[in-house]
């Protein structure tokens, strides 16, 4: 059986993958907006941005793909998690 500790290392790396990949967005914007080059995103700066239509809602839909990814398994320890307290009583 899965040890405890374990699986609540597992919880809180999950939970902090799931924050740190919703908050890529924000500081993309927060490096555009002081004049870099959003990691990548626009090599030459907001203002010189040539970037096709595309680019944005690739990147939205890979954070969200995963986050959601990120969610399941988090969803899936804390069932364990259960079962394993559970099973104590």
């Amino acid at each position: 059986m899965i040890s405890m500790t374990l699986l609540r290392l597992v919880r809180l790396v999950l939970v902090v993958a799931a924050v740190a990949l919703a908050a890529v967005p924000l500081f993309v914007l927060l490096d555009l907006a002081r004049g870099g080059t959003g990691f990548g995103l626009c090599p030459g700066g907001i203002a010189r941005c040539r970037n096709p239509y595309t680019a944005a809602p690739e990147l939205s839909a890979a954070l969200t793909l995963g986050l959601f990814v990120i969610l399941a398994a988090l969803r899936i320890v804390n069932r364990m998690w259960r079962r394993a307290v559970n099973g104590r009583r």
